[in-house]
């Protein structure tokens, strides 16, 4: 993975490049019915965050399986039998944002490294990376470092991994929990790829709506 003098833009995966709310919330829905999608879904942001911080080294699809079973508890719902796994059988199919193939050719085709840093099972993310249809330099998953973002473990373990140069590095991911708020902790550069037209401190380096014109804004910042 090393790359002498390199340029590298790490990425979250779920919610920047592949839509998160769309696979998770279509499930929810097929399990318990639309008119409980948004409501569920909205629940789900806050248990997933708990239940990483209280098993670290747990494997993303069962942090998604204990998520779902303390979802449908906490809300006296019934999860249909064979539905444990519902999250982790359906995450292959999770839909790509549109302008990410794209951004992210373009940005590799100027001699960007790219990097995954997720909080995923490799497995898992293998299937999205192929779907997403980009070559990445590497990937640095939860199920291999015992870790979940915002802890600080993946950046480390990608500048162990890569010996970046720090001030040619910036993080691009759609999070501010997860992704932004430690990037500002490492004094590491990101960009927030603010989908949902958010407000939140601290703030990042810079901030997009979605992908379109990040190469160019990575050019900027390390030219």
């Amino acid at each position: 993975m090393p790359v002498e003098g390199g340029r590298w833009a790490t990425f979250d995966c779920y919610g920047t490049l592949v839509d998160w709310d769309v696979g998770v919330g279509s499930e929810l829905e097929r399990l318990f019915g639309a008119a409980l999608r948004d409501s569920l879904l909205a629940r789900y942001h806050e248990l997933e965050p708990a239940i990483e911080n209280a098993s670290p080294g747990a494997r993303y699809r069962d942090v998604m399986r204990a998520v779902l079973a303390e979802l449908a508890a906490s809300t006296g719902l019934e999860l249909p039998v064979g539905e444990a796994d519902a999250l982790a059988r359906s995450l292959p199919r999770w839909p790509v944002f549109p302008e990410v193939r794209a951004e992210l050719t373009e940005a590799n085709r100027r001699g960007w490294q790219l990097v995954i840093l997720s909080n995923t099972d490799a497995d898992l993310l293998d299937a999205s990376i192929e779907a997403i249809g980009v070559p990445f330099s590497g990937a640095i998953v939860a199920s291999d470092i015992g870790s979940y973002k915002p802890a600080h473990r993946h950046w480390q373990a990608f500048y162990e991994r890569t010996q970046a140069d720090t001030r040619r590095h910036v993080h691009i991911a759609q999070s501010h929990f997860h992704d932004v708020v430690p990037s500002c902790e490492l004094g590491i550069r990101s960009i927030w790829v603010n989908r949902r037209g958010e407000h939140a401190r601290p703030s990042p380096t810079a901030e997009l709506p979605d992908l379109r014109g990040l190469a160019d804004m990575l050019d900027a910042f390390v030219p």
